[in-house]
């Protein structure tokens, strides 16, 4: 996975012109984006989107020179039509000390961004987080690259 690729990880709103609701799903190296309806603008929701990856790339693993975005340890980012950003992320081991911490960490960040009303993080371990789910990026920062 490259880090252009960072879209696919969004689960995206946007408008549906007509009275048709229509939804596409795009394959892209195995992840799935899905599209559907939004009360939201196209532009406000480009720009959520930006500005929350954004802030998820200021989280980093304490124990990994990488951010969680770059590490694959963000699977899914909701953003409802009420502007609540729903965010399904793992951590690199069940184990890990941060685990109680770290999706505080996450609230806090994606909280600064702009239009969001508010944040839910659920930590979730399936599908059990694996090396290949790091960027092009992060395999370079950890030296695998």
């Amino acid at each position: 996975m490259r880090s252009t690729d960072w879209r696919r990880r969004f689960r995206r709103r946007t408008i549906s012109l007509g009275d048709a609701m229509s939804s596409e799903t795009d394959q892209a190296e195995g992840a799935q984006k899905v599209y559907s309806a939004s009360a939201l603008p196209a532009d406000e929701l480009a720009r959520m989107t930006d500005d929350i990856v954004t802030a998820l790339k200021t989280v980093y693993d304490p124990e990994i020179p990488a951010d969680i975005y770059e590490l694959g340890l963000i699977y899914k980012v909701d953003i409802e039509d009420d502007r609540t950003v729903k965010i399904d992320m793992t951590l690199t081991a069940p184990g890990c000390p941060v685990a109680g911490e770290m999706p505080g960490w996450v609230q806090d960040a994606v909280s600064t961004v702009e239009g969001v009303q508010s944040v839910d993080v659920a930590m979730v371990f399936d599908p059990p987080w694996t090396p290949d789910r790091m960027s092009e990026e992060a395999q370079f920062a950890v030296g695998w690259y």
